[in-house]
């Protein structure tokens, strides 16, 4: 037991040497739903509605989606009143478990969860600026070199993934300037949005369509799935709302910059969280009230292709052009613009702090492990920077993404599993804040998460196994790692 607890008071007291508690809580809530609030709840819709059909389980899968997050949020929030230094759910994996258990969810972070995301969300900010300026467009094709091509989207994106790094390398004070911009700025238009759309764009057709038979087919060619059909459906159709409400977490990963780190992590990721949950749930019920749920891709109106058959799965611009026409939808490019700006920011400042702790480990580059004069790992900063840029030179983010979904679920289930471990094996810990519904909840978060991989390795084995050999791949880098990098400490 002393022997764990004395370098994690060492770290702690080297990091306060160097790391500058300058995030407050309406700082770190901000990085919560700025980090959440991404592309996601614009065009995910569509894709769970083909899957469950009703207007009614396409909610349901919004609600135990958001039952989720917000479990897991209180129950993070034991490990973060516990542990709460720099590196966040690595620190907690590594108390838990061991270090080798940590750093494969620090390998497959580094590798394409964060990157990957950084790299998918500078392509939707360049993809959403292409609808105000078509110059930048995939099909605006500056290199092409045999089937390796360069176009204006992705310098788009690679040059706003560069200025965020450079201006978190500056400082978390420019850091957390930008994202408490952008993300009051997101939530004040995402509120407009609803309020506008409940005022404003509530359609009779769609109301019709959708209510009417709320728990039923609603106009689709196909019938509700019942039965385990039902239970399958619900589960693929878990990913799509689960990430695009993942992030909540990251806040954990900046502990040593937190103002009342043991108070305020926990706070924002409960606050955070129920704010983003909130806000996904009536814009969907917004969806409902304008758009109906089924169409066809033939129809030449987004009324006739509805939330099913939207262009490109553009829900949330379906509905603006509804309701405000051409003006609504340059409004709405405007604020996914803005969405994903302030999502990586978050994103890319996260991050870091993770390689910051791997390195302080001896299991990376010891340069990650130092702060450059503005109390920041800029090393590991730009090097996450250097590999996300590179994610969007090949276009593989997206597979690459798609891939490590069992993964990031697995690694949350064993977070919170830890709770459990951490309660028999580590007693005497000081516990500031206790999970709240301690032992239900978070047996029941482990459960439900549990059937959701079940399902997806069951019914989507080409997203699990792929996954889970990018995780299995750390184990040897692992070794090499730990001889390589072995001075330290």
């Amino acid at each position: 037991m002393q022997q764990t607890t004395k370098p994690i008071q060492k770290e702690e007291a080297e990091a306060k040497g160097g790391f500058k508690r300058e995030i407050t809580l309406f700082d770190a809530i901000m990085i919560v739903t700025g980090g959440m609030i991404g592309s996601g709840i614009f065009i995910v819709t569509a894709d769970i509605s083909r899957a469950v059909i009703s207007p009614a389980n396409m909610l349901l899968v919004w609600v135990i989606s958001g039952f989720l997050t917000m479990v897991g949020a209180v129950s993070y929030g034991e490990l973060s009143s516990m542990f709460p230094n720099v590196g966040g759910q690595y620190v907690y994996l590594k108390e838990a478990y061991n270090k080798m258990v940590a750093f494969l969810y620090g390998w497959t972070l580094f590798l394409v969860i964060q990157t990957g995301v950084i790299a998918a969300v500078g392509v939707a900010f360049a993809k959403f600026t292409g609808v105000l300026i078509p110059w930048f467009s995939d099909a605006n094709v500056l290199l092409q070199i045999g089937s390796f091509s360069f176009s204006t989207e992705q310098l788009l994106a690679i040059t706003s993934i560069i200025f965020l790094t450079y201006n978190n390398s500056r400082g978390v004070k420019s850091g957390k300037l930008i994202q408490n911009i952008f993300g009051s700025t997101k939530l004040i238009a995402l509120f407009g949005l609803i309020l506008f759309g409940l005022l404003f764009g509530v359609n009779d057709m769609a109301v019709e369509a959708n209510f009417s038979d709320f728990w039923g087919a609603s106009g689709s060619p196909t019938s509700v799935p019942v039965g385990l059909a039902l239970v399958s459906a619900i589960g693929m159709a878990m990913v799509g709302a689960l990430f695009s409400a993942d992030s909540w977490n990251n806040i954990g990963f900046s502990g040593d910059e937190i103002v009342n780190p043991k108070r305020t992590i926990v706070l924002s990721m409960v606050i955070g969280s129920a704010i983003v949950m909130g806000v996904y749930l009536l814009i969907n019920l917004v969806y409902l009230l304008v758009l109906p749920m089924h169409g066809t891709a033939e129809a030449t109106t987004v009324l006739g292709q509805g939330i099913t058959a939207a262009a490109n799965d553009r829900v949330a611009t379906a509905v603006a052009e509804v309701v405000g026409g051409y003006q609504a939808t340059v409004a709405i490019a405007l604020l996914i613009m803005v969405s994903t700006f302030g999502c990586n920011n978050g994103a890319i400042l996260s991050g870091a702090r993770v390689y910051y702790a791997i390195a302080k480990d001896g299991l990376f580059f010891e340069r990650m492990g130092r702060l450059n004069k503005h109390g920041v790992p800029a090393f590991g900063l730009w090097l996450q920077c250097a590999w996300a840029c590179m994610l969007c030179l090949s276009g593989t983010y997206g597979n690459l993404l798609d891939y490590v979904v069992f993964a990031v679920m697995l690694f949350y289930i064993l977070t919170i599993i830890g709770v459990f471990i951490l309660r028999v094996k580590r007693p005497d810990l000081p516990r500031p804040y206790k999970t709240f519904g301690y032992p239900v909840l978070p047996a029941l978060y482990v459960l439900l998460s549990s059937g959701i991989c079940l399902i997806l390795l069951i019914d989507k084995p080409w997203y699990t196994w792929p996954g889970l050999i990018i995780v299995a791949l750390g184990i040897p880098v692992y070794y090499l790692a730990a001889h390589k990098f072995s001075k330290v400490k």
